[in-house]
């Protein structure tokens, strides 16, 4: 506590207008203080990585189970699924702050933990350039780590502008098919307004679902139809994701199947759009086109 230039004695016999503004002087650096948040509770992969690359995972108290990366985040308390969250598992944690991205729920769950009057900040969920640079300063300025995280958006929205530039110089780019999962012999793909269409776009594809929203069921007639170069799925995401796409006959008469043309990629590193986003675009990439773009460092 500073000292205050002022006696009780002078205060009782006559608060004068110069001993106020002495009074408040005095308690001016303790005006607007908010301590900053010791135990956060992160919601959505890309929130706890977030956490990590600016140097605040020491005050994570809970994840959910996309928190996959780095490893360490594995270990944290573990408040279940993003979309099937329960509002006292969250609280039990006894948190001073529940960071959660866009999408998570249910809605009552998240009415409770606010209602609880922990702070609880909502992080934006888009996929582009500009909203991956809010994601990234949304989390940071909420743990008051501002300057890290204006760095890092900078960094990522670096990394993206240089491997555009490259994907700009390419004479044609691929047609790409982003297979969610196989289940029964039918093929799900995605379409726009998805993560996985982002991607593709990031990494200079051609996404052939790009006439539909969302992720949609192929008819054997469509897989023939959308001719993909190249199919692309994700692993560590369970069988069905992780299943061959070229046992469905419809994908192997396309020009992707007919070559054998298939990426796989960690589903949490390639959709998981925090601040390694950058980096999987250009792996990505560079499985598209290996002659013209180099791998992520």
């Amino acid at each position: 506590m500073p000292e205050c230039p002022f006696t009780f004695r002078a205060y009782r016999s006559a608060l004068t207008c110069a001993t106020l503004a002495a009074l408040l002087a005095c308690f001016a650096p303790l005006a607007g203080h908010a301590a900053e948040p010791s135990r956060i509770v992160a919601v959505g992969g890309a929130v706890s990585e977030t956490l990590y690359a600016i140097g605040a995972d020491d005050r994570i108290a809970g994840v959910d189970s996309t928190s996959l990366y780095p490893p360490q985040a594995q270990a944290k308390p573990n408040v279940g699924c993003m979309r099937a969250l329960s509002a006292e598992g969250v609280l039990a944690l006894s948190p001073d702050l529940i960071l959660i991205e866009d999408g998570s729920g249910p809605p009552d769950a998240l009415a409770l933990m606010k209602a609880s009057g922990v702070p609880v900040v909502s992080v934006p969920s888009g996929h582009g350039a500009e909203e991956l640079a809010e994601k990234i300063e949304t989390v940071a300025k909420a743990v008051g780590k501002d300057a890290a995280g204006e760095a890092l958006a900078q960094t990522v929205e670096a990394k993206l502008a240089r491997l555009q530039a490259e994907l700009a110089k390419l004479p044609a780019h691929k047609r790409v098919l982003f297979v969610l999962s196989v289940v029964d012999g039918q093929a799900r793909g995605a379409g726009t307004d998805t993560a996985a269409d982002a991607m593709i776009r990031l990494a200079g594809g051609d996404n052939v679902l790009a006439g539909v929203k969302g992720y949609k069921a192929l008819s054997a007639e469509a897989a023939a139809t959308l001719a993909p170069d190249v199919i692309v799925m994700m692993t560590g995401a369970g069988p069905q994701h992780d299943a061959d796409p070229f046992a469905v006959p419809a994908l192997k008469a396309t020009p992707a199947g007919k070559a054998g043309a298939l990426i796989r990629m960690d589903g949490a590193y390639l959709l998981g759009f925090g601040p390694r986003t950058a980096d999987a675009a250009r792996d990505f990439a560079a499985k598209l086109y290996p002659s013209a773009i180099e791998p992520a460092p």
